[in-house]
């Protein structure tokens, strides 16, 4: 199986592609195995999913099989092809859990797509990025959407038109990446570390409070939906549990 799903002792999902000699590319088994895999770590009671590959390449993005394949295709093909895509992209933006990518190597195309799906990125020292599909005179359609709310518009209009390649610290700078590091297991483990010292329901409830606040206006509605999320997570037994533990300077219970 070329990618599997795995729930750790410290109940993180870690989801694994593992195509190395295709360079971990994505092809339509490949797409439907990871939609199937993303909603079933969804639906589990984990404190983190993870997203890595095997390899020394994170992902060169499509299949270049499946992309000939595709070539003889109608519209209508085409298009289902790019709507499993699509569903991809929106299973792993909108997972209820805190979402980590790990990345080495080369990332080009789709790729990024995934990359900027996640809530946290990290990469290692070495890593190069590419949007590369116009190169093939095709555009960065499905992932757009999720790669310019990463980068920005300004930085997006430079890097879908020349398709040059980027490295780490570019990367960085533009917003896809959080974190470079010279040991990404390490750096990795550090911020599954930090996310399970904090409250679980409350991880989850900071995720869905940027989801319905970002790009919004600040009117009357924005701030009554901001002022009853915080009464009602302190009134909840976890936020109790925190602020007691707090004031009685001990570890709260999820961190036991």
């Amino acid at each position: 199986m070329s990618v599997t799903l795995e729930i750790t002792k410290s109940n993180v999902a870690v989801l694994v592609l593992s195509r190395p000699e295709k360079h971990n590319a994505f092809n339509e088994e490949v797409i439907s195995e990871l939609i199937r895999l993303i909603e079933h770590a969804n639906s589990c009671d984990v404190r983190a999913l993870v997203l890595k590959t095997e390899g020394k390449h994170f992902s060169a993005g499509a299949d270049l099989n499946w992309m000939k394949s595709m070539a003889g295709n109608d519209f209508a093909e085409n298009l289902a092809d790019s709507m499993q895509l699509a569903k991809l992209m929106k299973v792993l933006a909108t997972s209820p859990h805190p979402t980590i990518c790990a990345v080495q190597g080369a990332a080009f195309g789709g790729a990024l797509g995934l990359i900027a799906c996640c809530d946290i990125a990290i990469c290692q020292d070495d890593a190069q990025f590419c949007l590369s599909e116009v190169k093939l005179g095709l555009i960065p359609a499905v992932i757009s959407p999720y790669v310019i709310k990463a980068i920005g518009e300004r930085a997006a209009r430079r890097y879908f038109l020349t398709a040059e390649i980027f490295d780490a610290h570019t990367a960085k700078q533009l917003g896809l990446i959080h974190q470079i590091t010279g040991d990404l297991q390490t750096a990795l483990d550090k911020h599954l570390q930090n996310l399970v010292n904090n409250g679980p329901i409350a991880v989850k409830a900071a995720k869905q409070l940027i989801n319905d606040v970002a790009g919004n206006v600040i009117d009357d509605a924005l701030i009554e939906l901001t002022a009853e999320r915080i009464a009602r997570i302190r009134v909840s037994q976890e936020g109790q549990e925190g602020l007691t533990a707090f004031f009685e300077k001990r570890a709260p219970n999820w961190q036991k």
